[in-house]
């Protein structure tokens, strides 16, 4: 199967990030009747939590968007604050991978030296932080 230029399907810039959205959508739909908040749910425990014992920066996410879903800010701030403050640029993110593949071209971002630095140190400082208070 080609797209409209000829190119094989799985090479069309937009592919990737309509996939992301097509098992992103699958997967809200799934957490929607899901509440994870109470024992017993089909859903993934964080590895690294089950491993260590301790909250990795990611921990709290699914929770986070399941409120998020259901209309409780307040309660998905109290899950994961840092990742809900993070959510928009990653969305912002997707967007523009999404625009360009739609437009046929490829997007790959080229964050500058001092955002590779940053976004991990913040994660890290987050998890330190996190696991000490509590």
């Amino acid at each position: 199967m080609a797209d409209a230029l000829g190119r094989p399907l799985l090479r069309n810039p937009a592919t990737a990030p309509v996939a992301v959205l097509v098992a992103g959508a699958a997967g809200l739909a799934h957490l929607y009747g899901t509440d994870p908040h109470r024992p017993g749910r089909f859903l993934p425990r964080c590895p690294f939590h089950l491993v260590t014992g301790l909250l990795c920066p990611a921990c709290g996410g699914t929770r986070m968007v399941y409120d998020l879903m259901h209309g409780h800010l307040a309660q998905a701030w109290l899950d994961n604050r840092a990742l809900l403050l993070a959510a928009p640029f990653a969305l912002a993110l997707w967007g523009r991978w999404t625009w360009e593949g739609l437009r046929g071209r490829a997007w790959r971002p080229r964050p500058a030296r001092w955002v590779q630095v940053a976004v991990p140190a913040t994660a890290l400082v987050w998890a330190v932080v996190r696991n000490l208070a509590g």
